[in-house]
């Protein structure tokens, strides 16, 4: 639930930046446009996890995981451009998301492999 939490915030962020949705306080590298597709991208690949995860298929751990560190990748380089030139709302939003998707990575990590993959019913699977 929390990787859908995640791509859902995502969403939110790309449909703000992609309609023009924010101040014109931002210079270069940031571009508001760039940054909405990243955002998007980004949130496909954690709502993929997500749903991978909630499938329980055999994948789900593996996905989840990687879309994950996908996600903390892409938030390191979003950071580091949004410092550089984005308004104070933009970078607030990457220190707050980032120590969260290391968390989720973190409890991925923990639980590991076995546990991910039993944590729902498979599908079609009688509970």
């Amino acid at each position: 639930m929390l990787m859908a939490f995640e791509a859902a915030t995502l969403a939110v962020a790309a449909t703000v930046h992609l309609a023009g949705y924010t101040p014109a306080g931002s210079k270069p590298p940031f571009d508001a446009s760039h940054a909405g597709v990243a955002e998007a991208i980004i949130g496909v690949a954690l709502a993929y996890g997500a749903i991978e995860v909630l499938r329980s298929s055999s994948r789900a751990w593996a996905a989840a995981v990687a879309t994950t560190g996908f996600a903390i990748l892409g938030f390191i380089v979003g950071l580091t451009i949004t410092t550089q030139g984005g308004d104070v709302p933009d970078v607030v939003y990457h220190l707050i998301m980032l120590p969260i998707l290391v968390a989720s990575l973190v409890i991925l990590a923990r639980s590991g492999r076995t546990e991910a993959s039993r944590a729902l019913p498979k599908t079609g699977q009688k509970t």
